[in-house]
C-alpha cells in the first residue's frame, strides 16, 4: 500500500500557482478549533485537580488521556485519510470531536474522574484526525518554498483559540472559588456530595456547546467544495521533484523525518507541559500569589504571545530561513524558562509568560522541515508526526512527578531540555537526508 494522501484523485495535484485562498480561510477554523479545546485542559486541570483532590501527577493524567490519542490514533487516521481524502477525514475528526464532548455531560454527572478521561481520549482522537489530514493539506495547497510560511500562519488562529480559551475557561469553570481539604472535612456527607455535583457539572455547559460548534462545522465541511490534491505530486522546497522518493519504501527511511517527529515529541511536551502548571504555579505565593479564576486569564498571556509571534513568525520566515528561526527561538525559549526557574515574583512570572511567544513558530516550522520533499509518504509522515504529539502525555506527567518531589518550580528543567534538542535540530537535523 502506498502511504501519499487522497491517492485516489490520480486526476488532481497541486498547482503552486493556484489561488486556495477560500480554501485555507476555512480551514482556518478547524484550528481555531482544536487550539481553543486544546487550551481548556489548562483549565481543566486546577478544577479537577480541587474537586477530586488530587496530586499533580494524578491531575497530569488529563494531558496522559488527551495526548495518548496522537500516539493510538495517528497512523491509522493517516491510512484512513490516504483512502477517503482531507475533506471526508476533516468531516470524520470533527464529529468524532463533538461526540468526545458531549461524553463530558454523563462524566460530569456520576462524578468520575475516569469517565472525564475517557471523554478527554474520544475527542483528542477527533482532534487527532483533523490534525492529520488538516497540517499537511494546509502546507499542500501552494508554493512548497512558503510552506512554513503558510502553515505559521494558520496555525496563528489556532493560537487565536488558545488564547481565548484561557479566557472563557476561567470565567465558566473556574469562576466559582474551590473549597479546600478543611473547608470539606467540616461538611456532612450529603453537602459534600452536592458540592462535588455542582463544581464536576461546571464543565457541562461549556462543553456541550463546544459539541453543537462542532457539529455544525462538519456540516458545513460536508457541503462544501475544497481543491483535490494528491501529495505525490508536491515539489520539494528547494523546487525540483522529488525522484529519489521511489527508492524508499516508507517516510521512516527519511532521516529529517525520524528527528522532526523527536522534535514535534519535544516540542508538544515542553509546550504543554508549561501551559498545564501555569494556573498552579502562578498561585504560588513566592511568584504571584493569584487566585485560579485571576490565574487561568494570565495564561492568555502565554498562549496569545504564540499567536502574535506566528502572525508575525508568517511574514519574517518569508525573508529569514525557517531552520535558523526555529532555532534562535528554542534557544530563546530556553533561556526564559531558566530564568524563571531562579528567580521569584513578576520576574519569574511574566518569564515563563514570554515563553509562549518563541514557542509559536515551532510546530509549523518543525512540522513543515518534517515532510519536506517526501512527495508520495506525505501521508504516512503526517501520521507519525502526529503521533508524536503523544510527548504531550508523557512530558507533563514526568514534570508532575518532580513537581511532587522537588517542587513546581523547579519542575520546569524539562522543558529546557525539550528546548535545548529544538535548536539542535533547527540547526542540523532538519537536513533533508535522500537516497543516492
Amino acid at each position: 500500500m502506498t502511504s501519499g494522501v487522497n491517492t485516489a484523485n490520480t486526476n488532481s495535484g497541486s498547482d503552486p500557482g493556484k489561488n486556495y485562498s477560500f480554501a485555507l480561510t476555512i480551514l482556518t477554523t478547524l484550528f481555531f478549533m482544536w487550539g481553543f479545546i486544546t487550551c481548556l485542559n489548562d483549565i481543566l486541570i486546577p478544577h479537577l485537580k480541587a474537586v477530586f483532590t488530587l496530586n499533580y501527577t494524578q491531575v497530569m493524567m488529563i494531558q496522559f488521556s488527551f495526548f495518548t490519542a496522537y500516539a493510538i490514533v495517528s497512523l491509522p487516521a493517516g491510512i484512513l485519510v490516504e483512502k477517503i481524502g482531507y475533506k471526508n477525514g476533516i468531516v470524520i475528526g470533527l464529529i468524532t470531536a463533538g461526540i468526545g464532548c458531549l461524553f463530558f455531560y454523563p462524566a460530569a454527572s456520576f462524578q468520575s474522574f475516569p469517565m472525564f478521561l475517557a471523554a478527554m481520549f474520544v475527542l483528542a482522537s477527533g482532534i487527532t484526525l483533523l490534525q492529520v489530514a488538516a497540517n499537511p493539506y494546509v502546507a499542500i495547497l501552494g508554493k512548497p518554498e512558503t510552506a512554513s510560511s503558510r502553515l505559521n500562519l494558520t496555525q496563528a488562529f489556532n493560537s487565536l483559540g488558545t488564547t481565548i480559551a484561557p479566557l472563557f475557561g476561567s470565567l465558566l469553570i473556574l469562576s466559582v472559588a474551590v473549597k479546600t481539604v478543611e473547608e470539606l472535612k467540616v461538611m456532612s456527607n450529603p453537602e459534600v456530595s452536592a458540592y462535588k455535583l455542582t463544581e464536576a457539572s461546571a464543565v457541562q455547559v461549556p462543553y456541550l456547546g463546544l459539541a453543537a460548534a462542532l457539529f455544525v462545522i462538519a456540516a458545513i465541511f460536508a457541503i462544501i467544495k475544497l481543491p483535490k490534491v494528491e501529495a505525490a505530486d508536491v515539489q520539494s522546497s528547494d523546487g525540483k521533484a522529488e525522484n529519489s522518493q521511489d527508492q524508499h519504501k516508507s517516510a521512516w527511511s527519511y532521516k529529517h523525518l525520524v528527528l522532526g517527529a523527536v522534535a514535534i515529541f519535544v516540542y508538544v511536551g515542553g509546550e504543554v507541559s508549561i501551559g498545564s502548571f501555569l494556573v498552579n504555579y502562578l498561585g504560588q505565593p513566592f511568584i504571584a500569589g493569584l487566585k485560579e479564576a485571576d490565574a487561568g486569564k494570565f495564561v492568555s498571556f502565554y498562549w496569545g504571545g504564540a499567536m502574535v509571534g506566528r502572525f508575525f513568525g508568517s511574514g519574517i520566515q518569508r525573508v529569514v530561513k525557517p531552520n535558523l528561526m526555529l532555532a534562535f527561538n528554542a534557544l530563546v525559549a530556553a533561556v526564559l524558562v531558566i530564568v524563571s526557574m531562579l528567580t521569584n515574583g513578576q520576574v519569574a512570572m511574566w518569564s515563563i509568560l514570554a515563553v509562549g511567544l518563541f514557542n509559536s513558530i515551532m510546530f509549523p516550522t518543525i512540522f513543515t522541515l518534517s515532510i519536506d520533499g517526501l512527495g508520495k509518504h506525505t501521508g504516512q509522515a503526517s501520521g507519525i508526526l502526529c503521533t508524536a504529539i503523544v510527548g504531550g502525555a508523557l512530558l507533563p506527567v514526568l514534570q508532575g512527578y518532580f513537581a511532587d518531589n522537588i517542587g513546581i518550580h523547579h519542575a520546569f528543567f524539562i522543558p529546557v531540555l525539550c528546548y535545548a534538542y529544538i535548536v539542535f535540530y533547527g540547526l542540523k537535523g532538519f537536513k533533508p537526508k535522500f537516497a543516492n
